[in-house]
């Protein structure tokens, strides 16, 4: 009752705070004008010696520093700080505030990459050739727990090539993974996750991959339509029909991908579409429309990505950077060719004066990207290097922005003028977000754990992108500056007591004059008997 009644006043009666602040005003003008009360003030001033400013300006100092450092330390390990988030979590709800606070972050969830590389086509050859791991030991472990929910089921216990294979896909040695799988393929020489890793991570060449995951594909069907006709009579048979229904999608996923690198587009995006037609669960993270976004742009099909979105791109489903971006550039697409907008429109204007429709819609689109994940465009515009991918991407976080642009920065500079419109107006995306880690315009608030999931995802010789930069908190620079004007007030008044004395007069004598002229005012306003017409009423 006492919260609810104090916030009932915060609320609705704030201006009596204000009511009463002038009639004690109006009440004690008469006294704060006497004279005899400031000359006791200024005897007891008098009687205090120089020493006594020191200790107290040098405590006050001590303080304020001691606060600074507490709050730098917490600040540093917490990414807040703890007095603005003790006001927030504590003191705010006793005064009705916070109602602005009650939206919920999202935690940083790992998503499996949608465009991933083969390990042995493509990531092997990587470091066959620079000596760099691509994949860090983290985004691997997360893919093998992906393989094992993918293709291991408790109804192949008992059966030897898929208990090889349980073993096989949590091996951490590339070398005896291969030799598990071939293994499994000796036991039983249909044994189709074993053909799928042999065609993820032995297989040299991309036509080696696709020849491979033809054969498990013939392979998977067989397996899919065989539990297919009895998988509701029995609980075993029912989880091996989930099981090949994940196999079978998988290696048609993976099948079109291949043909995406093998340049057959047309029958990529074809299998692509027939896949996003899917509504398995295993669909929610593979994110299928995703791959066929990026193969329709390089068809140049532009109408058909446009309709991809017009699907996707809902308030209700998790954005991604895909999304986001290729909007965006779907949006400049139209205004690229009018270069006026590099000169008609200034970074620092947000009020984009003089723009048509379509250069603020593609302006909006931008600022919408940007703030969802704002690394991308600095590998868009070639101002960072990006390295091969990984297997897993954080959304809103750098390995997010380092897989879009390895796969999309072609379809940007193929429309002439996309990248030129990005490099002048991504920046002032951040003029609508005064502080990008704590505050979302069109989006959560950044969340602050990205850097920690990133450095796990990206291997370390790769500069990990912290940007936006975190903002120092408010009480840091207070207390700093209230430390150093403090000591620096201490040392002047050892220095030079009287000096010190007569500027602190005189900064007094400045701040009392306007006082004494807004009573003044008042008085000539207010009657002087305001409180008996008061007591009367």
């Amino acid at each position: 009752m006492v919260k609810t009644f104090i916030g009932w006043i915060w609320r609705k009666l704030w201006w009596a705070w204000y009511l009463a602040i002038i009639l004690v005003v109006c009440y004690t003008r008469e006294c704060l004008r006497k004279k005899a009360i400031w000359d006791v003030v200024a005897v007891f001033m008098d009687s205090l010696t120089p020493k006594f400013y020191i200790a107290l300006t040098a405590t006050s100092s001590f303080i304020s520093a001691l606060i600074m450092i507490l709050e730098w330390i917490y600040f540093q390990k917490y990414g807040v700080s703890f007095i603005e988030q003790f006001s927030l979590n504590y003191i705010s709800p006793w005064i009705g505030g916070g109602n602005d606070n009650n939206q919920q972050v999202p935690e940083c969830k790992v998503w499996r990459n949608p465009l991933g590389l083969f390990r042995g086509a493509e990531y092997s050859r990587y470091h066959n050739f620079t000596k760099r791991e691509p994949l860090t030991f983290y985004d691997m472990n997360l893919s093998a727990q992906d393989h094992q929910a993918f293709f291991i089921c408790d109804a192949d216990n008992g059966k030897p090539d898929y208990e090889i294979m349980q073993a096989a896909w949590r091996e951490r040695v590339p070398a005896a993974r291969v030799k598990a799988a071939h293994l499994a393929l000796e036991k039983n020489a249909d044994c189709v996750t074993a053909l799928i890793m042999l065609a993820e991570e032995e297989a040299p060449t991309m036509l080696k991959v696709e020849k491979i995951l033809r054969k498990a594909l013939k392979l998977a069907e067989a397996n899919y339509k065989k539990t297919q006709k009895s998988h509701h009579l029995d609980s075993n048979i029912e989880m091996q029909h989930r099981r090949d229904l994940n196999v079978l999608i998988y290696i048609k996923r993976r099948i079109a991908m291949c043909c995406r690198k093998l340049r057959k587009l047309k029958e990529a995006v074809k299998m692509f579409r027939d896949l996003s037609k899917e509504m398995p669960p295993i669909m929610n993270i593979l994110n299928v429309h995703e791959n066929l976004i990026e193969v329709l742009l390089e068809t140049q099909s532009y109408a058909d990505v446009q309709s991809v979105l017009a699907k996707y791109d809902d308030i209700n489903l998790p954005k991604s950077a895909v999304i986001c971006y290729t909007s965006a550039l779907l949006k400049i697409r139209v205004i690229a060719d009018n270069y006026l907008i590099t000169c008609r429109y200034n970074v620092g204007n947000t009020l984009k004066k003089g723009l048509t429709q379509a250069e603020e819609v593609a302006l909006e689109a931008i600022h919408r990207a940007v703030e969802f994940n704002p690394h991308v465009p600095k590998y868009l515009l070639e101002m960072k290097s990006y390295i091969f991918p990984p297997e897993h991407i954080l959304k809103r976080g750098d390995s997010e922005a380092v897989a879009y642009a390895f796969f999309h920065l072609a379809h940007w500079k193929r429309i002439k003028g996309a990248l030129a419109v990005l490099n002048v107006t991504w920046e002032s995306a951040f003029n609508q977000i005064p502080y990008p880690l704590e505050k979302g315009y069109l989006f959560h608030p950044y969340p602050t754990c990205t850097e920690l999931a990133d450095r796990e995802l990206l291997p370390t010789y790769h500069k990990v992108s912290v940007f936006p930069k975190k903002d120092l908190p408010f009480f840091i620079h207070f207390t700093a500056g209230l430390s150093s004007f403090s000591a620096l007030l201490a040392l002047l008044i050892y220095l030079h007591p009287q000096f010190t004395g007569n500027l602190v007069y005189i900064i007094c004598m400045w701040i009392i004059v306007p006082v004494n002229y807004c009573l003044d005012r008042l008085e000539t306003m207010l009657p002087n008997n305001v409180m008996d017409i008061l007591s009367n009423i």
